[in-house]
């Protein structure tokens, strides 16, 4: 669901051409020897962050008996991605729900076990390119910022209720903001006079509280806070401890899950739940490996991948993309 596939406009989006789905030849790639092997013929993929269905396209073609299971909390990208995916007939499942929901949604769809599980992280380029929807800082639009906009708190009544206190450890946690502080105290201010409705003054709040030096490095000032309450609003790091164990646990043996991340936090959380599943959980210093202690995954990727310099200028939402990957071990014990 990240900043990889999207179109202009709002409801509208359905008639824009998409952008093209980061890191599209590598995700190929990496889920082709699942989706391939012998045996998994009408193999199962779940594309836990569906969006506009860009990477989910690609796979369906690629493997012409592969079954996908789409999901995605925002009901617009699901309505979208259904008439884009429409060609691929009964092949395609989409369930508007929450990825931490996957393994709810696959037993509601009779399915035990998959062979490929799919992440794209982050906000869409629909959610971006929809100005209304409030996630662009350079987009003068209502504080909204909820992937599901049917329910939830929006981000102006998180600004315009939060204690102090908690807007800091959002604004220092989320957005890694070393200003937290003096921007929160500026927004309890400012909230007194008058609540926060709209983009525009919390932006200009932000580039007037940050010191001139800082404004010259690192990007738009608004960036980080505007990050950090986007994944406040979503609770997307809370989502996202629940549904990566969720992920690992649905794959079958040989079974790939393929992770794109685009900020440090998130990609902190996958490289610590991949990293867990692929050790083994024998006491050191014995001479064998206890039975059902070994490694469940092997890694796929050395550290994190990224995007080549030439899709980056190409396309500029890959630029943070971080790219980690994991197989189940297929063992003896294993069914197959």
């Amino acid at each position: 669901m990240a900043a990889s596939d999207g179109a202009n406009g709002a409801d509208g989006a359905a008639h824009a051409a998409p952008h093209e789905p980061v890191l599209l030849d590598r995700v190929l790639e990496l889920f082709a020897p699942a989706l391939d092997r012998e045996g998994t013929d009408g193999a199962v993929l779940v594309d836990a962050t569906l969006g506009l269905g860009g990477h989910a396209d690609a796979l369906l073609t690629a493997h012409p008996s592969l079954r996908l299971i789409g999901l995605d909390r925002d009901q617009h990208a699901v309505a979208y991605s259904r008439e884009r995916l429409a060609r691929h007939g009964d092949r395609v499942r989409l369930v508007h729900a929450v990825y931490d929901e996957i393994a709810d949604v696959l037993a509601d769809q009779g399915v035990d076990v998959v062979q490929g599980v799919l992440f794209d992280l982050g906000v869409s380029s629909m959610q971006l390119d929809t100005g209304e929807r409030g996630f662009a800082y350079s987009v003068d639009a209502a504080l909204d910022m909820r992937m599901d906009d049917s329910r939830g708190q929006t981000a102006a009544e998180l600004l315009n209720t939060a204690p102090i206190d908690e807007l800091t450890r959002i604004l220092r946690t989320y957005g890694e903001e070393k200003f937290a502080a003096k921007i929160a105290k500026a927004i309890g201010a400012a909230r007194e006079k008058e609540p926060f409705t709209t983009s525009a003054r919390l932006v200009q709040l932000i580039y007037d509280t940050v010191p001139a030096p800082a404004r010259r490095t690192g990007g738009h000032p608004a960036k980080r806070t505007f990050q950090a309450l986007r994944i406040a609003v979503n609770r997307e790091l809370d989502v996202l401890a629940r549904a990566l164990p969720a992920a690992l646990d649905v794959l079958a043996p040989g079974g790939r899950i393929v992770v794109e991340s685009y900020h440090s936090l998130e990609d902190r959380m996958v490289k610590r739940a991949l990293a867990e599943r692929s050790r083994s959980r024998t006491p050191e210093g014995l001479p064998v490996e206890l039975p059902g202690h070994g490694p469940e995954f092997r890694l796929l990727t050395r550290g994190a991948e990224r995007a080549s310099e030439a899709e980056c200028e190409r396309n500029p939402r890959a630029i943070s993309v971080r790219l980690r990957a994991a197989e189940r071990i297929v063992t003896e014990e294993a069914p197959a």
